[in-house]
């Protein structure tokens, strides 16, 4: 009997235990036929992400007590016309991809928190806090075609390679019940060992090692953040800082962001994007227009800019059908192009998206 007891008080214990943990399994499915066309080539295809990112993920989290909690998220970019997973970068330098041989492996998010009251802090890959500006005030989310040249156009390599995530990074986020104040602040590393030189023979032990911040309010109908970063590489540190910001109008949102960005001693880049969402009926109008000039050193100084049109129509709460057309023209020997098509120096392009999209 009294060994029966205790077995009861076992499995209680254990019952009650479960209960303060939860695992949630997720993710999102979207199929795009996409067109693009431009002065040399167009292109047809059967793709996916045109209104948000296809994945698949698990998330969890545990009470333990106090007000605190522990967490993780596992999230895996996937290509769904395929059925193949995306790619990685482990070192947030050039050259650090990792190609994953068909396999989904957590390239968009990986991280285990410790939440209370203090705030989160979070370690693993996840999107960097100068991102956030250019995804959350783009009427299309930084998916398709419609996407903000601020994100297309930017700065390339070295810059890029945490543009959007970052690898190896240790994460704070400022708790919420602040008055509508809210901010992250991210540190990550590329890893190298400290005696390590890249062909040039100069000593790379800082490369892919990066500090940002971001800092917003949003109360009511009003959104407004500015973030900054600093990436050091050998070829030229890489610098970036955006503002954006969203008012809620009732009938519309509309929204807007300004982004910079430099490399010591090289290029740098500027852009905006101003856009909005109309709510009709049972679905949604996006528009926006964005564009990005890069200033080099010497020689032409490109600049793209573009005109994107959407709608999405909800046919339930985790379903959606949309489409997007957006038209790109390039000045000053701009080749950018859409929908994987290809255009000369100075030609225009035009893309179109067609989809669905459910999650679950």
């Amino acid at each position: 009997m009294k060994k029966s007891l205790i077995a009861l008080a076992v499995l209680a214990a254990s019952g009650a235990a479960m209960a303060q943990s939860s695992v949630t399994l997720f993710g999102v499915v979207d199929a795009t036929y996409a067109y693009g066309t431009g002065s040399t080539s167009s292109k047809s295809q059967l793709t996916n992400s045109g209104y948000n990112s296809s994945r698949l993920g698990f998330r969890g989290v545990e009470d333990l007590g106090g007000g605190m909690s522990a967490s993780f998220w596992l999230e895996a970019g996937m290509n769904n016309d395929n059925g193949m997973g995306s790619s990685n970068n482990t070192t947030n330098q050039a050259g650090g991809a990792v190609a994953n041989g068909g396999g989904l492996n957590f390239n968009r998010r990986s991280t285990v928190s410790l939440n209370g009251g203090f705030g989160e802090v979070r370690l693993g890959r996840d999107y960097t806090p100068q991102f956030w500006n250019l995804t959350v005030f783009d009427p299309f989310g930084t998916n398709g075609v419609g996407t903000t040249q601020t994100l297309n156009s930017a700065l390339t390599l070295p810059g890029s390679t945490t543009l959007v995530r970052a690898s190896n990074s240790i994460g704070y986020f400022l708790p919420g019940k602040l008055g509508g104040f809210y901010g992250q602040a991210q540190y990550y590393m590329g890893e190298n060992n400290s005696n390590q030189v890249n062909a040039a023979g100069t000593n790379i032990k800082k490369d892919g090692n990066g500090l940002a911040v971001r800092v917003g309010y949003a109360n009511g109908p009003i959104n407004v953040a500015v973030a900054l970063s600093e990436t050091k590489f050998a070829a030229g540190d890489f610098q970036s800082i955006n503002v954006g910001g969203q008012y809620d109008l009732g009938v519309a949102k509309v929204m807007a962001h300004y982004s910079q960005d430099e490399i010591d001693g090289g290029a740098d880049g500027k852009g905006f994007l101003i856009g909005g969402l109309v709510p009709m009926g049972a679905g949604e109008v996006r528009l926006s227009y964005s564009t990005y000039k890069i200033d080099n050193v010497a020689g032409a100084d490109p600049r793209s800019n573009k005109l994107a049109l959407g709608y999405v129509h909800n046919l339930s709460k985790r379903t959606a059908l949309y489409t997007t057309v957006a038209r790109v023209t390039n000045k000053n020997g701009a080749t950018q192009a859409l929908n994987q098509s290809t255009t000369a120096a100075n030609r225009n392009s035009t893309g179109y998206d067609f989809g669905i999209r459910h999650s679950f």
